[in-house]
């Protein structure tokens, strides 16, 4: 942090009862040189990293659905989410995570996987960095059902799906999730598949 254009005035800790919410006053230098203090609310959830899990012969893709308490509030009537396997970086690289949880969450065994690029998927609130992946599978990797932990309450489907319905899915409105989104139009626009 080393912006000459800001100066972090205070920081409150408004919430740390499972991620870190804090309330930020700064001082922010505009264009003009003119100075305005701010107060923005920050959350802190740690990075995370995701994967696209694709067959190139069979010309399919590996999701996940379970249930997001976020996407029930705001107006999904299930809370049922298709989404790209993930999760948060715990004290390791985003490689080492996204091959654990792709064989916590999906049951396949991963020895290669590609990083494709990063991201912050809500900058205005959230400072998590996502990393993205993009992984090969095929039936011999598949050595557990998956569906994630219950140690963290998870509930995991897991969906092969043909690509191309998964690329019609989002048009469809059926996947919402913005990372399988990214993902999938990664593989399209690059033909992965």
């Amino acid at each position: 942090m080393q912006n000459p254009t800001i100066k972090i005035k205070s920081t409150e800790l408004l919430s740390d009862n499972h991620y870190i919410l804090n309330k930020v006053i700064l001082d922010y230098t505009k264009n003009d040189g003119t100075t305005e203090t701010q107060t923005r609310e920050v959350y802190d959830r740690g990075n995370g990293a995701t994967i696209l899990l694709y067959n190139k012969d069979k010309k399919t893709v590996i999701l996940i659905r379970q249930f997001r308490l976020p996407t029930y509030l705001n107006g999904n009537k299930t809370g049922m989410i298709i989404e790209a396997c993930a999760g948060l970086l715990e004290e390791e690289n985003p490689e080492e995570c996204i091959k654990r949880e792709t064989e916590e969450e999906t049951g396949y065994t991963l020895t290669e996987v590609r990083k494709v690029f990063e991201s912050y998927m809500s900058p205005g609130s959230v400072t998590e960095i996502i990393h993205f992946f993009v992984g090969e599978y095929s039936k011999e990797m598949k050595t557990s059902d998956g569906g994630g932990l219950d140690s963290e309450h998870e509930n995991i489907d897991v969906l092969e799906l043909p690509f191309e319905k998964a690329l019609e899915m989002i048009s469809t409105g059926e996947i919402k999730d913005a990372k399988t989104i990214m993902l999938l139009q990664y593989a399209k626009i690059n033909n992965l598949l």
